[in-house]
């Protein structure tokens, strides 16, 4: 996919730059343990790897760039730990990948930059103006040029360019949000955490002729969902 060739370049300029050898231990190490964790899909794991996570964390946290962890990149939200960005990718693409994909929540941009390793076209939304122009910055930097980056209220989708084949959500709902489910395409796949009475569960929701089939995947920890701008 389009995104491999700008993520190989970085890595290329890493190496230039000396700094390759400890993040590529550092990112075999990673894909060791996102497999030994279950993640089954050997492009999730490559591409989980190949983006260089270290630019989208603050250059003081870059030595825990690939440490198996969530880390703050400011204004109260994190960037995920690579498990969850691996499975959520998984549980979107499978079974067959996705043409085009909605994400809601750009944050650092790091998902995003998998997501775009992976499918033809990525659509993302991110409410916080200076997370957005962070992200933009970097995804131009990686030159990820099958990405397109909104500055807005995620909770409303994105309507000029659905239906979407996937939509993934980065932050925990407590329901699914209607307007995202009605541009889902037929067939689409939707993976989203939800709130519930014990803890955040993650879900994915397909689109079906008779309607919506949900299945509850594992728990997990996200921000909340938020309308608005900020």
């Amino acid at each position: 996919m389009a995104g491999y060739a700008a993520l190989s370049a970085a890595a290329a300029a890493d190496a230039a730059a000396g700094r390759g050898t400890g993040h590529a231990r550092a990112r075999m190490r990673l894909a060791t343990r996102l497999a030994t964790a279950g993640i089954g899909d050997e492009r999730v794991i490559g591409a989980v790897t190949q983006v260089p996570r270290h630019l989208f964390v603050d250059e003081a946290l870059a030595t825990h760039a690939y440490d198996d962890a969530a880390l703050p990149i400011g204004h109260g939200q994190t960037i995920s730990q690579p498990y969850t960005v691996a499975r959520m990718t998984e549980a979107l693409l499978a079974p067959g990948c996705c043409s085009t994909v909605l994400e809601i929540g750009t944050g650092s941009g790091y998902q995003t930059a998998v997501l775009a390793a992976l499918v033809r076209r990525v659509y993302s939304i991110e409410r916080v103006a200076a997370l957005w122009q962070r992200a933009d910055a970097r995804l131009k930097a990686l030159r990820c040029r099958n990405v397109r980056l909104r500055y807005g209220d995620g909770s409303l989708g994105w309507r000029e360019y659905a239906p979407f084949d996937g939509i993934l959500i980065t932050a925990a709902a407590h329901g699914v949000p209607r307007q995202l489910a009605a541009q889902l395409a037929p067939g689409g796949r939707m993976v989203l955490p939800l709130n519930g009475m014990d803890g955040q569960l993650l879900v994915r929701l397909t689109r079906t002729k008779l309607g919506f089939r949900h299945e509850v995947l594992e728990p997990v920890t996200f921000v909340p969902l938020l309308g608005g701008v900020a």
